[in-house]
């Protein structure tokens, strides 16, 4: 099985592909990350000149890395990296030291820093380096032993390095509370346009419990704690400040008890704007900041019954300062995620939106969007320029982009960079574009992937859920073949895409002598508001639902699926809806593979849990029905035939702890059910081909040989 061998080595391909493309304000550049080639893990900071279209190398890692002690630091890469507008210079952080880079001349320095730095952006201006720190000492050799991130500092043109905000205990500035990531949040301060102001998160998580995490294959080792803001517990207490640079400090003022959440920022040239929720996620606001004194205006509500899903890239503010907010309507034959301006929609009913990508050129007053959407085919994304003027005499969002496939986009100046995937093309190919010329292209080092998967696409049901079935390369119509059931997608999480990446690792499992599908049930973006959230409170009757109907529907179209062997694979959400269905649906499925499963709804972040099931408190019974513990401990019936379970799990995920799995085999146990748990060790890759091959053979002698 060299193709997993292959696969892994080149991160699915991945490796040496172009990645967190940027295009400065002006047009003149495009930045990004690449590594040499597909078996360097090390991704280097690389430019393309729009006029010459020849790239540069600007930043490599393991030059870097090599410059202080003399020794080239193994595993050295550049993660990230955020540039002024223009795109005139770039900052990273690499290993806890800061890097300026002048994309224009090429040079690299190391800018000095007090402790370790992470998060590093310059201002607006290019003139000024903001960070986060460890330490609050003007010294690094006199800082205190025991420190933690979360002190803002901020890097002068003169060289000075200021402590902008910063305190002891658990109390961080600048960065993203505990329960950010729920609402895609990974940043926690945010510069004005002239430099000169910060507007900062400060986190108190004093009230959150502290979990323990430790690695058991190093018990010498001391373990470390870390607050969680668990499921009907208290979260943390988020506030906002305005911090000038000569010392002075506003705060923000919103009503922070109804609305704990604070879900977005953007600060562009008309202001600050953020959006905020409250704790059941079914209402929010989105507010303007007067800077001067940090009172803020409702510009928007948000409401749901469910709960409120705001559309990344807003809300901002238009050129012709009105504000720019991504809800949902559904009413008047609407049931499509749309965007608004002041309340004035601006996209057509057909149009699910994803995604705000910028503005570009074109009339300065009202110029045109550039965002990321499907129409009609969830399992495609194109790119549509949407026209924003209040005068434009009806709803108008033209596809910029014409080859089926998912494409993603980035613009600056006159300057559009699209990255475009399909099922019949290696990797993503990112062109760059000048108006309707294309003026070069991102070179991608990726290897070509050793298979070329065909997978077909399909709805089916009458609720029409996207489904694909991929066979075996050397697959002979008439053969019939068990069936793998993939799960990895979920709640805001599509796996059925036209995309030739999201294949090549079912491939491998495919070739191993299984029929693979995979189906985005109900609750999965894509499709309309309704379809994503019929899920609410009711999770695993709907999705465990959908893929049973699904099978049984692909059946009828693909003969050659036996769906009398049927097993199940997934991880997270996917681990735990794999454990559900041969828990609860045994009749249907043999056997499953649940990778870091979910076990325990109760055990998980408030935001995310939530979200979907509502509060343990008053939605308590919503629980334990959910819970992968309580259904295994409920009593095996006579005449049950339980299921085979393989549980793996690393021991260092702090997503979904171990405790999860833990809880889940020590219920198991109690009633007799048949599992096995697989730990993998802290810094192993729990997708490394002995891992698949370890899942593979399980799978295989549940079912028996499958030849």
């Amino acid at each position: 099985m060299e193709i997993a061998q292959s696969t892994v080595r080149t991160g699915d391909s991945a490796r040496g592909a172009p990645r967190a493309v940027t295009v400065g304000a002006d047009g003149a550049r495009v930045v990004f990350l690449r590594s040499t080639g597909p078996h360097d893990e090390a991704d280097s900071l690389w430019v393309l000149d729009t006029d010459s279209a020849e790239e540069r190398r600007i930043a490599d890692p393991t030059v870097l890395s090599a410059q202080r002690g003399g020794t080239t630091q193994r595993g050295a890469t550049i993660d990230r990296y955020v540039t002024d507008p223009a795109a005139r210079i770039a900052v990273f952080a690499l290993a806890g030291r800061l890097w300026r880079a002048d994309l224009v001349g090429g040079d690299v320095v190391e800018v000095p820093v007090v402790g370790t730095a992470v998060d590093a952006r310059p201002d607006p201006t290019g003139e000024r380096i903001a960070y986060v720190s460890d330490s609050d000492a003007a010294d690094t050799a006199t800082r205190p032993a025991t420190t933690a991130l979360g002190k803002l500092r901020v890097i002068h043109p003169d060289g000075r390095d200021t402590l902008l905000a910063g305190e002891a205990g658990d109390i961080t500035w600048a960065l993203p509370d505990p329960g950010a990531a729920d609402f895609g949040r990974d940043r926690g301060y945010w510069w004005s346009a002239d430099g000169q102001t910060i507007l900062t998160a400060r986190v108190d998580r004093s009230r959150l419990p502290r979990w323990r995490y430790a690695d058991p294959a190093q018990p010498q080792q001391p373990g470390r704690t870390a607050p969680y803001p668990l499921c009907g517990g208290p979260v943390a207490e988020v506030t906002l400040h305005l911090l000038d640079l000569d010392g002075g400090w506003v705060d923000v003022h919103w009503d922070r008890e109804t609305y704990p959440y604070l879900v977005s920022v953007d600060w562009s040239d008309g202001g600050p704007l953020i959006t905020v929720l409250r704790r059941m996620q079914q209402h929010g606001l989105v507010l303007s900041i007067d800077p001067r004194t940090g009172e803020t205006q409702v510009h928007a509500e948000l409401a749901d019954p469910r709960w409120v899903e705001p559309i990344p890239g807003t809300p901002c503010y238009l050129a012709d300062g009105r504000v720019l907010v991504g809800g949902e309507l559904a009413h008047d034959g609407y049931d499509a995620r749309c965007l608004f301006a002041d309340g004035t929609l601006l996209t057509p009913a057909a149009l699910y939106v994803r995604r705000v990508v910028g503005r570009l050129p074109g009339r300065q007053t009202s110029p045109d969007l550039l965002i990321e959407a499907s129409d009609g085919e969830p399992s495609e994304q194109h790119l549509y320029r949407v026209r924003t003027a209040a005068s434009s005499g009806g709803l108008d969002a033209a596809r910029v982009t014409s080859t089926p496939g998912w494409h993603v986009g980035a613009v600056g100046g006159d300057v559009l960079a699209v990255g475009s995937a399909a099922l019949d093309q290696h990797g993503t190919r990112w062109t760059i574009w000048r108006g309707d010329t294309e003026i070069g292209v991102l070179r991608s080092l990726a290897a070509l992937g050793p298979t070329a998967p065909r997978p077909a696409l399909q709805r089916v049901t009458d609720r029409r859920l996207p489904a694909g079935v991929l066979y075996p390369q050397s697959h002979v119509d008439g053969r019939r073949l068990p069936v793998l059931l993939d799960l990895d997608g979920g709640p805001g999480r599509q796996q059925v895409r036209a995309r030739r990446a999201d294949w090549l690792g079912r491939q491998w499992w495919a070739d191993a002598g299984f029929a693979v599908v995979a189906v985005d049930g109900r609750g999965t973006p894509g499709v309309a508001p309704s379809f994503e959230k019929v899920v609410h409170r009711r999770l695993a009757d709907v999705l465990l639902a959908d893929q049973v109907d699904a099978l049984t529907a692909l059946a009828d179209k693909h003969p050659d699926l036996d769906l009398d062997q049927v097993v199940v694979r997934g991880t997270g959400f996917g681990g735990w809806l794999a454990g559900l269905a041969v828990l609860r649906r045994p009749d249907i499925f043999r056997a499953a593979v649940a990778r870091a499963p979910i076990a325990d709804w109760a055990l998980l972040r408030a935001g995310y849990a939530e979200r979907y099931l509502g509060a343990p408190e008053t939605d308590g019974e919503i629980y334990p029905h959910h819970s992968l513990v309580a259904v295994a401990a409920e009593p095996l019936v006579g005449g049950d035939e339980p299921r085979p379970l393989l549980l793996v799990h690393p021991l260092d995920d702090d997503d979904v702890p171990v405790a999860h799995t833990l809880r889940l085999s020590a219920a198991l146990l109690a009633t007799g059910r048949p599992h096995t748990v697989l730990p993998v060790a802290a810094g192993t890759d729990p997708d490394s081909a002995a891992v698949r091959r370890a899942e593979r053979e399980f799978l295989r002698q549940a079912l028996g040989s499958i030849g």
